[in-house]
């Protein structure tokens, strides 16, 4: 059975943690549902063992790193933190001693959200293309020119360094490593027993121009872009939107454009394409995907697609497919 081992230190950001726990726990359920045992067991561990206080005031037990004996199929994990906590956890010599052991046998190492500043220092991410928070991406390029960040994505898989973005990619990075481990259809199920909306690609951008717009928008324009969001196979021009709005066109093409940054026709189809693009990953027909997004007949797809990402639908579906 892989162990799982979470780093974690005074201070850590509690979802780091529980999120992926959460995951892989639920993993083991829907596989007990199932007849089959479970495949994962989680391990919490920090430098001096015992309990230790996450940034929330929550406390966490742990076992002492020095005490885990290097296993096979083993995953060490880095939890993140904010920059006083993590510079601590950066200058422990216990921690530092303790980790690259685990690390150098692991079959899977990585961390979550700022978690890889502590792997970096240790010299364990040169040469690795890595995730982090969006808030950490040039702290991490200037104090590590050895490490390559990649800026946009939710999780990065380089080989057996797995590293995520902020708290809640977490979870979707620990939901790519359970349908690696076991299958998509596991996956599902425990995404499904989470309630989350869908299960997130790494390759999805940190800053979804959804939600940079529900950010900015007041709340007309706001609860607009959420019912658009769920009649994408509509009619989505700004006659219907500015009727939805109750405002003349010229207004609300002036009112969308200040709040959102960007043409009404732009951000619809901006929300089609990403839409499109996750429903890639699955195993659905490109017709039916086209009908869905409101982008059909297929042709219109393919042109809409290729023109703002350099890629055909079908490749695309090909490198990420879920399934594949």
């Amino acid at each position: 059975m892989p162990q799982i081992i979470f780093v974690v230190y005074p201070g850590f950001e509690l979802l780091d943690l529980s999120g992926p726990v959460a995951v892989f726990n639920n993993a083991n359920r829907a596989l007990a549902e199932r007849g089959s045992s479970p495949f994962y067991a989680v391990v919490a561990a920090s430098a001096r063992g015992g309990k230790v206080e996450s940034s929330s005031g929550i406390l966490v037990e742990t076992r002492r790193l020095s005490t885990l004996a290097p296993g096979e199929g083993q995953m060490v994990l880095v939890v993140g933190a904010e920059r006083a906590h993590l510079m601590t956890a950066m200058a422990d010599q216990e921690l530092s001693s303790a980790l690259p052991r685990l690390v150098e046998t692991a079959e899977r190492f990585g961390s979550i959200c700022s978690g890889g500043f502590i792997l970096a220092a240790l010299g364990l991410l040169d040469r690795r293309r890595v995730a982090t928070h969006w808030d950490s991406h040039a702290p991490l390029e200037q104090a590590f020119p050895d490490v390559t960040v990649d800026s946009d994505a939710l999780y990065v898989a380089d080989g057996r360094c797995w590293t995520s973005a902020g708290v809640t990619t977490g979870i979707d990075m620990a939901l790519a490593m359970v349908s690696v481990d076991l299958d998509a259809a596991i996956a599902g199920e425990v995404a499904k027993r989470l309630v989350l909306y869908a299960r997130r690609p790494g390759y999805q951008s940190q800053f979804s121009p959804v939600l940079q717009a529900q950010t900015r928008a007041d709340s007309l324009v706001a609860d607009l872009i959420e019912w658009l969001l769920l009649h994408l196979d509509e009619t989505l021009d700004v006659p219907r939107l500015a009727d939805r709005a109750g405002m003349t066109q010229r207004s609300f093409h002036r009112k969308f454009v200040a709040a959102t940054g960007i043409t009404p026709a732009r951000f619809v189809e901006t929300a089609r394409l990403d839409t499109a693009r996750m429903l890639l990953s699955r195993d659905l027909p490109l017709k039916e995907i086209a009908a869905k997004v409101g982008l059909y007949p297929t042709a219109r797809l393919t042109e809409a697609f290729e023109r703002r990402f350099g890629i055909k639908p079908k490749l695309f579906r090909e490198l990420h497919s879920e399934t594949g």
